[in-house]
Formats: structure tokens, C-alpha cells, sequence
């Protein structure tokens, strides 16, 4: 992997003129990033996550080598046009990846492990990763480089936003046994710990604040850190007081998501998904 990430940032460096070498250098790329083994974050021993900016730079440089090229299914009823370096990926049975008829999407150089389910219709984005027996539903997205963990389940139209640029910025990461609720929305590279339980309608943001109601702590993104929200936490979308002379007179109030409880046994049959649906 180290010599392929050296041969990555050289092919990153280059203005143009690409030969088919260059070519061949990228389709190995994609597929390291389609058999995970080429990540745009990973996590350390101690739970630090580390952006690998080389990964992100590879994927930018197959748009720009990329051309312009008709991807349409040839009977009239569509048309698609996207860069040639990046079609749609291709599966077979062994994977063991269930996508299930209706209109998803997975794009190439995305990772979906061993027993990951996708709901029609639903779409992954180049450089996401997505671990074992994760659950994709309807109308969910998988953003850009976003990374998923393993047993996540996104809801029906959950959002994990993308984060390609700048190559050195975290991407969205939601870490094992999370339930992502329905319509929730996880943007600006924030960090969702493990077994976290997002209520249907929270919006994570890197503006947004989050209120944690059990610890009385305030979570926020910083100049050095992601939002991160805490292993175990049940976020549900709340709102305060605007505390401006105008805004108590007009009695607005503004989005807040909140902590109201930590993962408990109680939770975890509420949010169980059985393995047969897997």
C-alpha cells in the first residue's frame, strides 16, 4: 500500500498528458478503494480517526483525467453522461452484497463489505466505505469518502453527507451499531460514535450544537476537531431560545438537536434490527 501511495500522489501531481499507464495506475487505485483497502480515514487504536489526504487527491485526479462520456442503457428511456473514470461499480454474487431491485446506485471506487443491504432506491458516492451488515434503506445517500461502520442502519431518506474537499478535512464517519433515524442528515464531518441513536428528523452539522441533557455538556466543532457526538448518546432534534431583544419579542427559537439519554437495554430493543432482514 505505501507504494501505491507514493505512485498516488504522483499521478495527483501531474497537469495532464496521462498515458495509459497513468490509466492502469488509477484503475488499481479504485479498485484498493473497492476492496477497502484504500480508505479516506482510518481509525486508530486509540479511537483517533487520521484523514489519509493521499486517498482523496487519488479520487480527485480520476475526475480530472477523467472525459466526458455517454452512460445511457441504449434503449432511449435514459440518459446519463458522467466522467468515463467513474461508472457505475459492478458486483456478483460473491461479494455477498444484497441490492435489491429498484433503482440504486453504487458508484466505482466504493467499499460495500460482506452482508451490507441496499434499499431501492439509494446511492453511494466514490471513496465511501461501508462495513459488514450495514443496512442502506430507501432514499438514503452515502456521501463522498463518507466512512460507515459495521451494522449501521440508515433509515429511509438518512443523508451522510460527503467530504472530498479540502483533502485534508475529516470526512463524515458514523461508527458501528448506529441507527441513523429516518430523514436525519449527517454533514461537515462530523463524527457519530459507536452505538449512537439518532431520532428521525436530527440534522448533525459542523454550526449546529449539540445539548447534552444527562452530562449538562455542550458539544461544537472546533478549529482542530470535528462535532462529535458520544458513544451510546439518543439524539433527538430539539430547539432554544433565541435570547436577542427581538427574538424573545417575536418568541423564535432555533434548531438544537439534544441529548436526552444514553443507550440503554431498553433502547437497544427498541432499535434492534433483526439479523434476518440481513
Amino acid at each position: 500500500m505505501t507504494n501505491l501511495h507514493e505512485r498516488i500522489e504522483t499521478l495527483a501531481a501531474q497537469a495532464g498528458d496521462y498515458t495509459e499507464e497513468d490509466f492502469a495506475l488509477f484503475d488499481e487505485f479504485k479498485g484498493a478503494l473497492n476492496r477497502g483497502e484504500a480508505r479516506a480515514a482510518t481509525r486508530a487504536a486509540d479511537g483517533a480517526w487520521r484523514v489519509n489526504a493521499w486517498v482523496k487527491r487519488g479520487i480527485l485526479a480520476g475526475f480530472r483525467m477523467g472525459a466526458l462520456a455517454d452512460m445511457s442503457p441504449g434503449d432511449g428511456s435514459l440518459y446519463f453522461f458522467d466522467k468515463d473514470t467513474y461508472p457505475l461499480r459492478q458486483f456478483e454474487t460473491s461479494d455477498n452484497v444484497r441490492i435489491v431491485p429498484g433503482g440504486s446506485s453504487v458508484r466505482d471506487g466504493a467499499h460495500l463489505a460482506a452482508g451490507v443491504v441496499c434499499m431501492p432506491p439509494m446511492y453511494v458516492n466514490v471513496g465511501a466505505y461501508v462495513d459488514e451488515g450495514t443496512m442502506i434503506d430507501s432514499h438514503a445517500l452515502v456521501g463522498s469518502c463518507a466512512q460507515v461502520g459495521k451494522r449501521v442502519h440508515l433509515s429511509a431518506a438518512a443523508q451522510v453527507g460527503g467530504v472530498l474537499e479540502p483533502v485534508g478535512a475529516s470526512p463524515v464517519i458514523v461508527e458501528d451499531d448506529v441507527l441513523v433515524g429516518g430523514g436525519c442528515g449527517i454533514y461537515e464531518g462530523t463524527l457519530v460514535r459507536e452505538r449512537a441513536v439518532l431520532a428521525a428528523g436530527t440534522i448533525l452539522t459542523g454550526s449546529t450544537p449539540v445539548y447534552d441533557l444527562v452530562r449538562e455538556k455542550i458539544y461544537r466543532r472546533t478549529q482542530d476537531a470535528p462535532l462529535e457526538i458520544p458513544a451510546g448518546a439518543v439524539v433527538v432534534p430539539g430547539s432554544r431560545a433565541v435570547e436577542s431583544e427581538r427574538g424573545r419579542k417575536w418568541g423564535l427559537s432555533l434548531y438544537a438537536p439534544v441529548i436526552v439519554k444514553y443507550r440503554d437495554e431498553k433502547t437497544d430493543r427498541a432499535v434492534q434490527l433483526e439479523d434476518y432482514l440481513r
